[in-house]
């Protein structure tokens, strides 16, 4: 994970992570296995995520744009990307399967955590309360917002 960030920092694309990968950022510790990495990234800077990721070996498994798009290489590991549209405030949104609705980024969910000792840019505890909505959650959803009420004593629907 840290050498995917690591491959698009230096490739100078802005990038935040959010499910799993996110939510140990924010409790800055690993808790559970991940079976993928989300990246939100900048809309504008998606050539050049997918010319460094494609450069590493990663392949689109799954295209799903404008809302997602999902790569991954030989070793297994899979990258699920979700591109944002920045405004001047700061926040951002993302498209969503209905177009009326998309996906909103208050620019104050755009924090920092900790994995491995190395600081990440990824999203709030507060967003990610908000993605895990309006769905049947799985056990690794269960046990990721018990992190968040945990560490941050948010409340979660479950």
């Amino acid at each position: 994970m840290l050498s995917v960030l690591a491959l698009l920092q230096a490739a100078g694309a802005d990038v935040w992570v959010g499910g799993g990968w996110g939510i140990d950022a924010l409790v800055g510790r690993q808790t559970r296995e991940h079976r993928d990495l989300d990246l939100m990234h900048r809309l504008d800077q998606e050539p050049g995520v997918v010319a460094a990721l494609a450069a590493a070996g990663f392949v689109e498994t799954l295209g799903a744009r404008p809302v997602r798009f999902v790569v991954a290489d030989q070793a297994g590991r899979e990258i699920d990307l979700h591109p944002l549209v920045f405004a001047e405030d700061g926040s951002a949104v993302q498209a969503s399967p209905d177009p009326e609705r998309p996906f909103r980024y208050p620019a104050s969910c755009f924090v920092t955590g900790v994995v491995a000792g190395a600081v990440v840019p990824c999203l709030s505890a507060e967003q990610q309360v908000y993605f895990h909505q309006g769905y049947e959650p799985s056990d690794r959803d269960r046990h990721d917002m018990a992190q968040l009420r945990r560490a941050f004593g948010v409340a979660t629907h479950f």
